[in-house]
């Protein structure tokens, strides 16, 4: 693992998105960004220790300066076994999820549901924390259920702190537990980044983060006059391409790939895959169907990806077909 210490740049980070940042997405992205912060899915403890912990926790360390595993578990002894695995196979960073709503999460006991205990949570960085030498984060909520005073989050923030937590992201909105479904969690109730900021002015000394609805260049340089980063969720899924505009207006990157410069890096990637592992095509081209969005002809590519690999024998020659289809596209505007 290339451990480059990013800590000298603006934090922008990829925020870890259950069944998409898995380490084919991160891999793309990275082609688009070298500078952002990826975070994976999260992974629970049981799959770790008695699932087949190296598909979960492999990663491609030749192209990942920066990636954190976001655990999901309650117990502070698998908690801590598990940051220490995650430390072996070079991970820079464990982060803890208490901000997953969803019912299995709940069933469980942790993820969201962890914010209505800040005692057991601070126990679980604390063994995290003993048991490795790297940062353990918090992602959290500004709240949950009917507890969202700043009080609570303050508090909540505060016992983690005393256990030798540094950095907490937080999702600027509170999680609903019962009557909304996940999706719903992600957009309701509104966003309240005030009281982010709020939570950085009372612990400056603590690296905020913060998460939710960021989709602009403008909204980022804001949140960070005020807090420490920002990390992007469905915008980097949605519109992958937007990370090159950060990369220039943030990181003052000057020279980007084009989009089909990297859909051919991808090629390569993906024969390597196939390869090594057996990892069919359409596991890759599913992150990639937002390359285009928003540009002329890309609901060909999107069509295109969506329906190529998933034909019989298809192999990392569907990209090429695709990037053909695009060019042909662009050479038909160019004569029109």
């Amino acid at each position: 693992m290339n451990n480059t210490n990013m800590d000298s740049i603006a934090h922008i980070s990829l925020a870890p998105m259950m069944d998409w940042t898995d380490r084919h997405f991160r891999y793309f992205l990275r082609q688009i960004s070298p500078n952002t912060r990826l975070y994976t899915e999260m992974v629970t403890t049981g799959a770790i220790i008695h699932g087949e912990k190296d598909r979960f926790l492999r990663f491609n360390d030749d192209i990942e300066p920066y990636v954190a595993l976001q655990l999901g578990g309650a117990d502070p002894g698998n908690l801590a076994r598990c940051a220490e695995i995650g430390q072996q196979y070079g991970y820079n960073e464990i982060n803890l999820n208490c901000g997953c709503p969803s019912d299995r999460v709940q069933s469980g006991m942790f993820g969201a549901c962890m914010m209505k205990a800040p005692d057991l949570v601070a126990q679980c960085v604390e063994a995290m924390q003993s048991a490795t030498d790297i940062p353990i984060t918090v992602k959290c909520r500004i709240g949950v259920d009917e507890q969202d005073s700043p009080d609570f989050l303050f508090n909540f923030v505060d016992q983690s702190a005393q256990k030798g937590c540094k950095t907490f992201i937080i999702h600027a909105r509170k999680a609903w537990l019962k009557g909304l479904s996940p999706k719903e969690n992600r957009t309701i109730p509104d966003l309240n980044y005030e009281r982010v900021y709020a939570l950085k002015q009372k612990f400056p000394e603590l690296e905020i983060i913060l998460n939710g609805g960021i989709t602009s260049i403008p909204v980022i340089k804001d949140a960070l006059k005020e807090v420490d980063g920002v990390m992007i969720g469905r915008e980097a899924y949605q519109n992958p391409y937007f990370f090159a505009e950060i990369e220039r207006k943030i990181f003052g990157t000057e020279e980007i790939p084009s989009r089909e410069e990297i859909a051919t890096r991808i090629i390569d990637y993906a024969r390597t895959q196939a390869q090594l592992y057996g990892t069919p095509v359409k596991s890759i081209t599913r992150h990639i169907l937002g390359l285009y969005h928003q540009q002329y002809g890309g609901k060909k590519w999107r069509r295109a990806l969506s329906t190529l690999p998933y034909e019989a024998g298809a192999d990392e020659a569907v990209i090429q077909k695709a990037i053909e289809i695009m060019a042909l596209v662009e050479d038909n505007r160019i004569k029109a």
